[in-house]
């Protein structure tokens, strides 16, 4: 899958603890924005409703060339996953603390797909420590950088 646009904020704040991958039920003027401009995760989730997947609150911008009124760019749009998965998706949603957040947008072929996590918020302590494991890491490549 061809990658669009990534939730990093969401794998700084959640500890991811299972992925899966949807896809997802677009307009047409919708992909083709998604092939020009990215995608906004802000606040994106997903829920289960009439076991049915839904992606609530991803922003995708209007289409440049797009002269229609109508247009909602954070409508909730269905997800397409197998029974199967829903179905322990949403046995594990009644953990405390659990939810679904969307990681990855992109493409494979022609087919927009989305990726999806089972996710659990991080206590404060592990965001300082991934903090300080990416500021050891800077440092370290400037001093490597300095010998070459």
């Amino acid at each position: 899958m061809k990658i669009i646009s990534q939730n990093k904020k969401a794998l700084f704040n959640y500890e991811v603890m299972e992925e899966f991958t949807a896809g997802i039920q677009l307009e047409g003027r919708e992909i083709k924005s998604l092939r020009l401009q990215k995608p906004s995760f802000a606040g994106s989730y997903v829920v289960i409703s009439g076991g049915r997947p839904i992606l609530c609150e991803l922003n995708i911008p209007r289409y440049r060339h797009d002269s229609s009124a109508d247009y909602q760019p954070k409508r909730r749009r269905y997800l397409l996953l197998k029974q199967t998965e829903i179905d322990r998706i949403e046995a594990k949603l009644h953990d405390q603390g659990v939810t679904v957040v969307p990681l990855a947008i992109g493409l494979e072929r022609q087919w927009a797909k989305v990726k999806i996590a089972l996710v659990r918020g991080k206590k404060l302590h592990d965001k300082r420590r991934v903090i300080q494991d990416r500021e050891e890491k800077r440092k370290i490549g400037r001093i490597v950088k300095g010998f070459r």
